[in-house]
């Protein structure tokens, strides 16, 4: 039994905090979405939103580690936000095997096929969106988002977030959500004074018409095959 502990990922991020140092709160409301989860269940989780330095970058330390689990071929979180220069944990905690990998824009990796109750790690050393499958299960997707700021949150399922200990300063405001176009999400781009006092944002509608799903190849570039049998032995495996 997998509890919630370690399903979660943990983040270890050293920071130089400012003694008047505030947070950053808001809320995010997702609308036209054809997604059962948001119209039925009002689930808003999985925005990152973040701040951009318009001055010097603060010092943050690059050795977070986080997690991301493979279990009931679902990856968990489907989003993740880290600091640049983390190590994100991919341990398989299905009775099967499962090979993750991105061939995207972002970090380019491929763990290949690894046995139950084993993990495998990637350095994320570029900032940018890095979508993840699995290269046997076409059903398993998952986002990493990489940022070269401490200063990120992921919302939670009412749209709620906090970025916590965030320096004084100017900062530009930015926001991922994977079922919204591009230019949506660049309109949402406004600045942000920071003070030391808390900082309550304006709530931020996010918009997912025009978003359109785009089926994914496997490690390959081809189309995935009919769903395999879990049951059978890999190749190269022995049971």
């Amino acid at each position: 039994m997998i509890s919630r502990l370690h399903i979660c990922f943990s983040l270890a991020i050293v920071a130089a905090v400012p003694s008047q140092a505030a947070a950053v709160a808001g809320k995010v409301d997702l609308r036209d979405s054809r997604e059962a989860s948001v119209r039925k269940k009002m689930d808003f989780s999985g925005v990152v939103v973040w701040l951009e330095p318009l001055g010097a970058k603060p010092p943050f330390a690059k050795t977070a580690r986080a997690r991301m689990v493979q279990k009931d071929k679902t990856f968990s979180p489907h989003v993740l936000a880290i600091p640049l220069g983390a190590t994100v944990e991919f341990p398989n905690f299905d009775p099967i095997f499962h090979n993750a990998f991105s061939n995207y824009d972002g970090k380019i990796f491929d763990l290949g096929l690894y046995a139950p109750g084993t993990s495998r790690n990637v350095i994320f050393s570029r900032s940018g969106i890095v979508r993840v499958f699995c290269n046997i299960h076409a059903t398993m997707s998952a986002v990493i988002v990489v940022l070269d700021t401490p200063y990120f949150a992921v919302t939670k399922p009412n749209g709620d977030f906090e970025m916590a200990d965030v320096a004084p300063g100017d900062y530009r405001l930015r926001v991922f959500h994977e079922r919204a176009t591009s230019a949506t999400l660049d309109a949402l781009e406004r600045r942000v004074t920071v003070v030391n006092e808390r900082v309550a944002l304006a709530p931020i509608a996010i918009s997912e018409s025009g978003y359109l799903a785009i089926p994914h190849s496997n490690k390959f570039g081809h189309d995935y095959h009919a769903a395999p049998d879990d049951n059978v032995v890999y190749p190269a495996v022995t049971k």
